[in-house]
């Protein structure tokens, strides 16, 4: 009955809409709005009404070096989270996948990292990197090496993207295990009759099958890369050094909170949001999921 009278279904999924829009879509709607004006304060004073700017902001966009160094960062870090966060996790989805047991303990060790928060993280590596008694520089004294500036102009943006990468391929790992699992055993045998060596069911069997989630996978590592923020923050506040290690999500949060331009900080956010969507609609249309093998 519940199933014939669609009635109830839509009084359950209302609340979830009404939640949805107060604190997703209209936020989005009002920032939206606050990029075409001159905010100097987050709420409106007596006297001190928002000017309307136009397109000023966006203006201001194309010629920020701040906004070109972030944008590039950010591009970069999807390329590595696609390579690395997905490559890793794919291979160790698929080692596990041959083991008859343990994959149990696998899910858990790979996984934990994501059960940590962000912040506690950087601050980890923030402490490994660290010019006077962090852990690297400790070692390097041990071996009879010069301390080094890990967070330098030079490397700084490998340094960060290390631990992002690290952190992340657990939940892929997961992700690719359960699609591996779902493939049907019988596939597998008819190859090994063929004669099909483990990497040749792996680029004939599992991959194929195994394309929609792949490509989901994909989508969640561009996405999350253009939305990296806490890690980089924590690790090198504002941007340092030089403002080189800025990424859009944290160019955004300063332009916001710290420097008190709310109104170019929403432009920034738009951006981000329409760029995400632009990269997700391509890879999608790239990939075919839905394609037919």
């Amino acid at each position: 009955m519940l199933y014939k009278k669609k009635f109830p279904l839509v009084i359950f999924l209302i609340p979830g809409l009404i939640l949805i829009f107060l604190f997703l879509y209209w936020p989005f709607i009002e920032n939206i709005k606050n990029s075409f004006y001159d905010i100097t304060n987050f709420v409106k004073m007596p006297g001190k009404e928002w000017t309307f700017i136009g397109v000023e902001n966006y203006k201001k966009l194309l010629t920020d070096s701040k906004l070109r160094i972030a944008f590039a960062n950010s591009i970069k870090m999807m390329g590595l989270a696609v390579v690395f966060q997905v490559g890793i996790a794919l291979g160790l989805a698929i080692f596990v996948s041959w083991l008859r047991r343990g994959e149990n303990f696998f899910r858990t060790i790979y996984f934990f990292p994501i059960v940590i928060s962000a912040t506690a993280i950087g601050l980890i590596f923030k402490l490994f990197y660290n010019y006077s008694g962090g852990m690297l520089n400790q070692f390097l004294e041990v071996i009879g090496k010069d301390p080094v500036n890990w967070l330098a102009p030079g490397r700084a943006f490998t340094m960060i993207a290390i631990p992002i990468i690290w952190s992340y391929v657990g939940f892929y790992f997961v992700i690719l295990l359960t699609g591996l699992n779902a493939i049907p055993e019988e596939l597998y045998e008819a190859a090994k009759v063929d004669g099909c060596s483990k990497v040749k069911q792996v680029l004939y069997v599992t991959l194929p099958m195994m394309r929609g989630v792949f490509c989901t996978c994909i989508i969640l590592a561009v996405t999350g890369a253009l939305k990296v923020f806490d890690l980089p923050w924590v690790i090198a506040p504002k941007g340092a050094p030089q403002g080189r290690t800025h990424f859009l999500g944290t160019l955004m949060y300063e332009q916001t909170f710290t420097i008190g331009n709310v109104d170019y900080g929403s432009a920034i956010g738009f951006v981000i949001v329409i760029f995400g969507l632009l990269v997700s609609l391509a890879v999608n249309e790239l990939l075919k999921p839905d394609a037919n093998l």
